[in-house]
């Protein structure tokens, strides 16, 4: 017994003396405690310790386009710059990268390339923004239990990114430069997602925004949560939420203010201050016509916050209108079509033979503001452009390019990030795609990918992705 005790003792002790030696370490990084005492260098007559010379530092390279590199000019058959107003493309184009931000984009034959740029000739190929995508659950791991109670505000997905992982690379191959990484729909709100960027290694690079959205789940799986619970109490209890996370947004900005005390921190409620502010939106898994119904009323115009809708079929385009004139877009997916099954046919009342597209349904209606994504992986997160191509089958109409614009400007308004990404404007991130044709034609195929003019995919370096 006594043995064992002299045993833990030295153990504590030992335990002790190598915490101190950890903490003096930290505290060192820091610079907070005493320098350790430093043994004197050999000196030069000393023939038993000879020093050798240190490499001379390698200096990285700087390449074209890139923070802290020469300028880069691309030429290209045809630049699809997509503003949200204005002239959409420009043929025969130069685009001027510097920094890491478009400088300028113009014809080739009226734009000065400055001294010192690097040339990059694109031959008959074109140019677009990088690709857009508001729905995907591939950013990182599947760490996080969404389901716990029926509303999650603060739970956070951004805990869980892997920066540059293999689907990202394969999105990256594709010409996704953006995704809005969320977590699932299990309950009515499940969580913020995260706004970020595909193709960079290091997260504070990769990130655009932090919360990219509060995820809000209307109906369609949260009604299986624990027992099961019906529509009329799952939106009694959202509406409770939003009330409390109001609320409490409007405690800090009177505390802010000078109107009011400091109010207790709450972790779970904390988004709302984002929400209040309108510093980020809703991203909202809808569809059914009652449920958009209800999206759009108690979201929008009850509660005046930024939303915005996801999926939205299974009837929901019937209420475009009404979307449109409240401010609300749709970000339309997975689903691209409605199908004459007798469960369509009840919802939509449509012709029991016809096959619906869903985008064509709510441009018909006036939506303008339509975008596409994937949730990932439900459809692969590189088949974004697929789902373009597929609404353009089924009638969704793109004189102007609005399939271009849906995958990219579209989604930038959306979730209010168009001042760094979606269209291919000075001041602008360089988040650029090459590709050899018109992005919503599958025959069509992407040849580099640049983000923050940093070239992240090239097929004559790379392996083919996709």
């Amino acid at each position: 017994m006594m043995k064992t005790i002299h045993n833990h003792g030295f153990a504590w002790a030992s335990l002790g003396l190598v915490g101190a030696a950890v903490a003096t370490l930290c505290l060192a990084r820091t610079g907070t405690a005493e320098p350790a005492p430093i043994a004197p260098s050999p000196t030069a007559s000393d023939t038993s310790f000879p020093m050798p010379k240190p490499p001379a530092p390698v200096a990285a390279p700087v390449i074209a386009g890139q923070r802290g590199g020469p300028g880069l000019a691309i030429k290209a058959r045809k630049v699809l710059t997509v503003p949200l107003e204005g002239v959409q493309y420009v043929d025969n184009a130069v685009v001027l990268i510097k920094d890491g931000k478009i400088v300028s984009v113009g014809p080739a034959a009226a734009t000065a390339i400055p001294a010192g740029y690097e040339v990059l000739d694109a031959g008959e190929q074109w140019i677009m923004p990088g690709m857009v995508d508001l729905h995907t659950h591939i950013g990182g791991t599947f760490d996080i239990n969404d389901a716990v109670y029926l509303t999650n505000p603060g739970l956070r997905v951004s805990c869980s990114v892997i920066p540059n992982n293999d689907a990202l690379k394969v999105d990256v191959a594709a010409g996704v430069t953006t995704v809005l990484f969320i977590p699932g729909s299990a309950v009515n709100v499940s969580g913020q997602g995260v706004l970020m960027k595909t193709g960079l290694d290091k997260y504070e690079d990769a990130v655009i925004r932090n919360p990219g959205s509060m995820k809000l789940a209307q109906a369609g799986n949260p009604e299986g949560w624990t027992v099961g619970v019906g529509r009329s109490f799952m939106n009694w209890n959202t509406r409770e939420m939003f009330e409390r996370g109001l609320l409490y947004a409007k405690q800090w900005d009177d505390y802010e203010k000078g109107k009011g005390p400091k109010p207790e921190r709450n972790f779970d409620q904390d988004i709302f201050r984002w929400l209040a502010s309108h510093k980020t939106q809703i991203s909202t898994h809808t569809q059914i016509f009652q449920v958009v119904m209800s999206t759009l009323l108690m979201v929008k115009k009850g509660f005046g916050l930024d939303v915005y809708i996801d999926h939205g079929e299974m009837a929901g385009y019937k209420l475009a209108g009404l979307a449109k004139d409240i401010g609300v877009n749709a970000i339309i997916g997975p689903r691209n079509v409605e199908v004459p099954t007798r469960q369509f046919i009840n919802w939509t009342g449509s012709n029991p033979e016809a096959i619906l597209g869903i985008a064509a349904e709510y441009q018909k209606r006036g939506m303008k503001m339509i975008g596409f994504n994937t949730d990932a992986p439900v459809i692969p997160a590189e088949e974004l452009f697929l789902q373009a191509g597929m609404a353009v089958r089924y009638g969704f109409q793109y004189e102007n390019l609005e399939t271009v614009r849906g995958l990219t400007i579209v989604p930038a308004v959306t979730s209010g990030i168009a001042d760094r990404v979606g269209s291919l404007e000075p001041g602008k991130d360089a988040d650029l795609v090459i590709r050899t044709g018109d992005p919503a034609d599958p025959r069509s195929s992407v040849e580099i990918v640049f983000i923050d003019g940093k070239r992240v995919y090239d097929t004559k370096r790379d392996r083919r992705r996709f």
